[in-house]
């Protein structure tokens, strides 16, 4: 599912970065018991489609990958793709939260975004993403 996930991003990005991290095992985080591991990775792309576009675009790969448009909250899911950030936007709406509001809670998230781009620091954080990890580090010690 992360190659066909990936194959598709490199359709869309268009030209200039792309950037994948390596793929990432973790346990489930506030999931139904008994739900599987999870494999994550991070992608950053250059996209000239827009932060709508561009989530309404994952939502019908995750479709096309066996993901139903009803599904429970935070249960097992073939596919699961989510925008992080989109540039120095910053985006409140129900439909999407840019910067993703919880990047800084999730270790699966950034473990990965913090090996691609350590020194990444978004609207709204006080510290890079690497400091971010740091910290998270030490928290769960």
């Amino acid at each position: 599912m992360i190659r066909f996930a990936v194959e598709q991003l490199r359709i869309i990005h268009g030209e200039g970065k792309f950037l994948l991290s390596s793929f990432h095992e973790s346990e489930p985080q506030d999931c139904p018991p008994d739900s599987p591991t999870f494999l994550n990775a991070v992608v950053e792309i250059e996209t000239s489609h827009s932060p709508l576009q561009l989530l309404h675009h994952l939502k019908s790969l995750e479709q096309k990958a066996g993901r139903p448009s009803n599904h429970e909250f935070h249960g097992p899911r073939t596919l699961d793709l989510d925008i992080l950030y989109y540039g120095d936007k910053v985006i409140l709406s129900k439909e999407l939260q840019l910067p993703h509001p919880r990047i800084t809670e999730r270790l699966f998230v950034l473990k990965p975004l913090s090996e691609i781009l350590p020194h990444l620091s978004l609207p709204g954080w006080s510290m890079s993403c690497q400091e971010y990890l740091s910290n998270f580090n030490i928290k769960i010690i």
